[in-house]
């Protein structure tokens, strides 16, 4: 890491690890194979004595790796492994890290789709327990012998619940338990998670850091802060070398090489010229969702409104204390939950979509789709009623916004 400033580290990073003929961005290697002059080095490649090389870009190619850089200067880690989604990292990191008859507790209050794949590994072996992580209480009671992992989200999607973020990490350094935090809504532009000491980092890239909504991605960041050298699940393989990278080494050989979810070159080169205006665009998104979520939790059609810098939100002191901002995620509930899609569908900016973290506005009814088929009971308990409305805040002006919600709502 550098003293320099985070934005000028971003923007210069690629020139500082390195480009061909000069270039201000790292050139996007489109080559699957990579050839050596001598069979001794790709046998080096293949049981890792030789550093630095490439063989075959399911492991990864320049132009991800330079991502990978990139994104662990951002969160002051020591490395990275990028894969083709964010769902794609996070399946990679249990079914690599995680074993049939481990324990794993997680937030109450994730992503849909994680929730799902949570009831999967369930069903592969892995007890899952499901907590309401905003408390450090659920979480310890939680806690097994066989506990391996505390999985949460910086802020939830779509309830922008906040778990007990300092709590939590001191409780599983304490227990030597593996803290993994999804930070994809804040970023590091917002926040980092290793000041809560968690071990990794994921990333859904395609969301903040990318921002354009023009690629997929996804990442998992090592802190540095974990002691894997005590960790059961490493194969043997894995253990020599630094034990500090035994973790990553294991997630690119498993998570990469066996399951194949390989981030591509030209996507890897989008998120990485996204990353360079994350911190303009995360100030921005911050800045004029704030000022909606004030509009509409003073509108008498709205019920409640969820966004953590609002004095209302039940996490704000410690938004306040550990965040920049609030990033782009909001959610309100309407009143008459009836009106729900005729709301939605009087919105002139917003676009009707799924996705988040773009630089237009996009809003999506909650409850009938992204958590549809979790059932009535999960979003009852996840707190997400029928007329649950999520708002990804884009870069429109925000005069525009307000006028634009405010029309939809008379």
């Amino acid at each position: 890491m550098t003293s320099r400033g985070f934005t000028t580290d971003i923007v210069h990073a690629d020139r500082a690890f390195g480009t061909e003929h000069g270039g201000v961005h790292q050139a996007v290697h489109s080559s699957t194979q990579y050839g050596f002059d001598k069979v001794e080095d790709l046998i080096g490649v293949f049981q890792g004595t030789l550093k630095g090389a490439y063989n075959y870009a399911r492991q990864g190619t320049p132009t991800t790796a330079a991502l990978e850089a990139k994104l662990a200067r951002m969160e002051g880690g020591l490395g990275a492994v990028s894969f083709a989604t964010g769902m794609a990292a996070i399946t990679a990191l249990f079914l690599t890290l995680l074993r049939a008859g481990d324990h794993l507790v997680a937030s109450r209050y994730v992503f849909g789709n994680t929730n799902s794949l949570l009831d999967t590994m369930a069903g592969l072996g892995v007890a899952v327990s499901k907590v309401d992580a905003t408390a450090v209480a659920h979480v310890a009671a939680a806690l097994r012998p066989e506990t391996r992992m505390v999985f949460v989200e910086t802020v939830a999607n779509p309830g922008t619940q906040i778990p007990d973020l300092e709590a939590i990490g001191a409780l599983c350094a304490e227990r030597g338990i593996l803290f993994v935090v999804d930070n994809t809504v804040l970023s590091p532009a917002l926040f980092r998670p290793a000041a809560v000491r968690a071990g990794l980092v994921l990333h859904s890239l395609t969301k903040t850091i990318a921002g354009h909504g023009n690629a997929l991605g996804g990442a998992i960041v090592d802190t540095g802060l974990f002691d894997w050298s005590a960790y059961p699940n490493i194969a043997q393989a894995y253990r020599k070398g630094d034990p500090r990278q035994w973790g990553l080494t294991q997630l690119r050989k498993k998570g990469l090489r066996d399951m194949g979810a390989s981030l591509s070159s030209q996507h890897a080169h989008a998120i990485a010229v996204g990353a360079e205006t994350l911190v303009l665009r995360a100030r921005q998104a911050s800045e004029t969702a704030l000022a909606l979520a004030q509009f509409l939790e003073s509108h008498p059609a709205v019920a409640r409104v969820h966004y953590p810098m609002l004095a209302s939100h039940p996490q704000n002191a410690q938004a306040i204390r550990l965040f920049k901002g609030g990033s782009w995620l909001m959610s309100f509930e309407l009143r008459q939950a009836d009106d729900c899609q005729a709301f939605i569908n009087r919105l002139r900016l917003p676009v009707k979509s799924t996705g988040l973290g773009d630089t237009r506005s996009l809003v999506i009814p909650v409850a009938h789709t992204i958590f549809w088929e979790a059932g009535a009971a999960v979003r009852a308990d996840m707190g997400i009623s029928d007329g649950l409305v999520r708002l990804s805040v884009g870069l429109e002006d925000a005069a525009d916004l307000l006028d634009d919600l405010g029309q939809a709502l008379r």
